[in-house]
């Protein structure tokens, strides 16, 4: 009977997402407050109704109720209880359950948290939310229901888990990752709702800026999740293969990154409204595009859809009318947005739009990598493979100008910064990034790499030019506790973010050009020298898991003639589905990881292992850390606060005079 109660929640969602559509925006149209005013209550209840569902779900996989067909397949009497939660979201029907229970949450951020917006335009907000709804509870229900059963006879026990997903970082990575991609309608929605108002100020920038900012923060933090678990999981101990999966999360990445400045000059001068206007609609596109190209398996083969013709004709009759009614709605109304104000082609609004056309360069070029291999497929061209060397070749460059505008931008004013002085001191400090840089491979082991060269030079200038805006902030200040008090929170966070991208590109470049691997034999007894360390494999043996048996290797790792450490990577066989997993041993350190994985056993005692030093590896998701925390700072800065009680106080006075 509970499978029942989460699928009955799951029709009433539906229902409730078709009223948060129809209602409000009828009530907007015909001029009827009343009808307005379900919107909150509506998105109050979907909410609700999805939590239970969700909440339903979750029960069947830790209660091992196997009459559900999609526990069945992704569960087992062996695996362990954190596991099963995590399996809730582990394959396509349970993810989908998920993207819906987020969105319906940040309707509900947006019913309790938008007092300062006038509740027309909250109401559309909430509409176009609920219209998103639709379309996702609608594929749930026909084609990805979570509560089908298997009756009357269930299975004793069930499938298990994908043991590529049964780590403690699939649990959180997808709904840190979802967050993301699903925070990224709210901008969306703000987007349409001033198109359908023709409100096309800078108005609706102000509103729709703290919520991007924290949907991009979240899907920084997903993404980084992502490529650390790959890192450590998946026994190859690579952090970025270009892989389609990795390209989908990573396309709406780089367009929310565009949009989130692009705000920035829309709010402030009322600039580039067009354009954030088409930022807004692309960044959630590509978000569902990459949701459901990852979910519908046609990135596999774009044969998916032969093979389950029903999921992907309605996939694409959903892409085709989000993204096609958004463009034809911005066409339309588009020519009616006005772009006042002048700025220099040296300023700060200039360099802002130099970072947004490379930004969105960047992200066209993914798309088209990641997608022409399914295009050539589906039009009988073969199989073709666009791999690492093509987008290395075309991201890399473009990083690079991209951090040299980074460099600029921070320190030029708004409308006109043609003052020479401005820029002095980053001029000195590029020349001395420049010598360090070329310096730094030389005292490297190895060969000496102008890619490393040109990459620290590249992230020590971001860094300094960081620093050289915050002494001019900290000198109007009068010191560093008085200019982290009363410096805007936006701008602190700017520099986290700004500070952990060239933390990051410093890891890339160094794990990049100057990784020492050694993929070789080794047995009971043999040593292996790597770097600094002395490797000695002194024990092999067989060990039960919870739910898996093991092949562990124990390695000592000697510094000199101290013994440093003792590792055990394992090779783990999975009882239910015999899917054979590799399960390294790292040992993190602040300049290097070590990397130790088995690979195939050799007979006679022996295995194929892997041993790799990684320079400065993690600095990669230390940068990626900073940037997510750096656009949280940035929301709570306390002009958002001021403008929303001033935009109430303004709302309390027409209503009075009304």
């Amino acid at each position: 009977m509970t499978p029942e109660i989460g699928h009955f929640a799951l029709v009433l969602a539906f229902g409730v997402s078709i009223c948060l559509a129809v209602f409000p925006m009828y009530g907007y149209f015909t001029n009827q407050n009343g009808f307005c005013a379900t919107a909150k209550p509506l998105a109050l209840l979907q909410g609700l109704a999805l939590a239970v569902s969700f909440g339903v779900l979750m029960y069947g996989f830790l209660a091992h109720d196997f009459s559900i067909k999609y526990v069945a397949d992704n569960s087992n009497l062996d695996l362990p209880w954190h596991f099963r939660m995590s399996a809730v979201w582990g394959a396509h029907e349970g993810s989908l359950l998920l993207w819906a229970l987020i969105l319906s949450f940040w309707g509900v951020a947006v019913a309790l948290f938008s007092r300062g917006i006038p509740d027309h335009m909250s109401a559309l907000v909430l509409s176009i939310m609920g219209m998103i709804g639709v379309g996702f509870l609608a594929f749930m229900l026909f084609t990805s229901n979570p509560f089908v059963r298997i009756l009357p006879f269930p299975p004793g026990n069930g499938a298990d888990l994908n043991p590529l997903l049964q780590d403690p970082g699939l649990i959180f990575h997808p709904p840190m990752l979802y967050m993301g991609y699903v925070g990224l309608s709210v901008a969306f929605a703000f987007a349409m709702a001033s198109l359908i108002s023709g409100q096309l100020d800078s108005t609706w920038a102000r509103w729709s800026r703290p919520w991007t900012t924290v949907a991009w923060a979240f899907l920084t933090l997903g993404i980084a999740l992502g490529s650390w678990w790959a890192y450590y999981e998946l026994g190859w101990g690579g952090w970025w293969f270009w892989d389609p999966v990795e390209n989908a999360s990573l396309i709406p990445w780089l367009v929310a990154t565009a949009l989130m400045h692009s705000l920035a000059a829309t709010e402030k001068r009322g600039l580039f409204r067009s354009w954030t206007l088409l930022l807004a609609i692309a960044a959630f596109s590509l978000s569902l595009l990459g949701t459901f190209l990852v979910r519908s398996g046609v990135l596999t083969s774009v044969h998916a859809f032969a093979n389950d013709p029903e999921r992907g004709v309605f996939i694409l009759g959903f892409l085709i009318v989000v993204v096609g009614g958004s463009l034809t709605l911005f066409a339309v109304r588009a020519s009616k947005v006005s772009e006042p104000g002048e700025f220099g082609w040296i300023s700060r609004e200039s360099f802002l739009l130099f970072n947004n056309l490379i930004l969105t360069v960047m992200a066209v070029s993914v798309l088209l990598g990641t997608l022409y291999p399914l295009m050539v497929d589906a039009i009988g061209g073969g199989k073709v493979s666009v791999g690492p060397p093509f987008f290395n070749a075309v991201f890399v460059p473009l990083t690079a100008i991209l951090v040299s505008g980074m460099a600029f931008g921070p320190l030029a004013k708004w409308r006109q910064s043609s003052d020479p002085k401005l820029y002095r001191p980053l001029i000195v400090t590029l020349i001395v990034s420049v010598v360090v840089g070329l310096a730094w491979p030389s005292v490297l082991d190895g060969n000496y790499s102008m890619g490393t060269a040109i990459g620290v030079t590249l992230a020590l200038w971001l860094a300094i030019a960081i620093r050289i805006d915050f002494v001019r902030k900290v000198g109007l200040y009068g010191g560093v506790g008085s200019a982290l008090t009363r410096v805007e929170r936006g701008t602190i966070g700017m520099w986290l973010a700004h500070f952990g991208l060239a933390v990051t590109i410093f890891g890339v470049v160094m794990v990049e050009n100057h990784t020492e691997h050694r993929d070789l034999r080794m047995g009971v007894g043999d040593t292996q020298k790597l770097g600094n360390y002395d490797l000695w494999m002194t024990d092999l043996a067989v060990i039960n898991g919870p739910n898996y048996v093991a092949d562990q290797a124990t390695f000592e790792i000697y510094f000199g003639e101290i013994l440093y450490k003792t590792v055990t990577p394992q090779k783990r066989r999975y009882n239910a589905s015999g899917m054979v997993m590799t399960e390294a041993a790292i040992d993190s350190g602040f300049t290097r990881d070590l990397y130790i994985a088995l690979g195939e056993p050799l007979g006679g005692g022996d295995w194929a292992v892997r041993l790799s030093l990684k320079p400065y590896v993690d600095w990669i998701w230390v940068g990626a850390f900073l940037m997510g925390l750096g656009g949280f700072v940035s929301i709570t800065d306390k002009r958002y606060r001021k403008r929303l009680e001033r935009e109430n106080a303004e709302a309390a006075v027409d209503g009075a005079t009304a």
